[in-house]
């Protein structure tokens, strides 16, 4: 594939498709936690913008060497997207609940949690190493810096839209957010199966 305008359209496309995942947890964080700080807000979209730039990658290694392998864990993807989003989403859900009674302090997303978010919302990008297969390594790793760019901005977006409704929502917000990491996980879950 040539270095060309429909190359860059392309990885923009499969950028944005990649991070609708991300940004609907990046929303729940911010839902989860209103007073979140600027830098971690960059580091939460950091933290899903790596991973969304490495499956990808890892993907495109897999193709070019164990490409047997990959195809039979793809079928797990969905199974384990779907778990992994009910634990953290489930352990949300329950803090919210349990919080909302207590009137304690809302819990802060640590960063175990955020690692787990961020593989669960981009292990189903691991199929993108087959669709950018025949790339170069070279543009293989241009283009995903260019998911990692856009996944970036638009986490960032979710956490801003999420931390503006957190402070509304602020007894609801944990509870709002777990279910979202739920639902998030039956539809990765329901798309891959179906």
């Amino acid at each position: 594939m040539e270095w060309n305008l429909l190359f860059f359209f392309n990885s923009i496309l499969l950028g944005i498709g990649l991070a609708m995942d991300a940004f609907s947890v990046s929303l729940a964080n911010g839902l989860h936690e209103p007073e979140m700080k600027c830098t971690k807000m960059y580091g939460i979209a950091g933290i899903f913008a790596f991973f969304q730039a490495l499956m990808p990658l890892i993907g495109w290694v897999c193709v070019h060497t164990i490409v047997g392998y990959i195809r039979a864990f793809e079928k797990l993807i969905p199974w384990i997207a779907l778990i992994l989003l009910l634990f953290i989403g489930g352990k949300m859900l329950a803090q919210g609940i349990w919080n909302r009674e207590t009137e304690d302090e809302t819990p802060k997303v640590g960063l175990s949690a955020l690692f787990v978010q961020g593989i669960a919302t981009s292990i189903d990008a691991l199929s993108v190493g087959f669709t950018i297969a025949d790339y170069s390594l070279y543009k293989a790793c241009v283009c995903a810096l260019i998911i990692a760019t856009v996944t970036f901005f638009i986490c960032m977006a979710g956490l801003v839209i999420g931390k503006k409704f957190g402070t509304c929502l602020s007894d609801k917000a944990s509870i709002a957010g777990g279910a979202i990491l739920i639902v998030i996980g039956l539809e990765i879950f329901i798309t891959g199966i179906f």
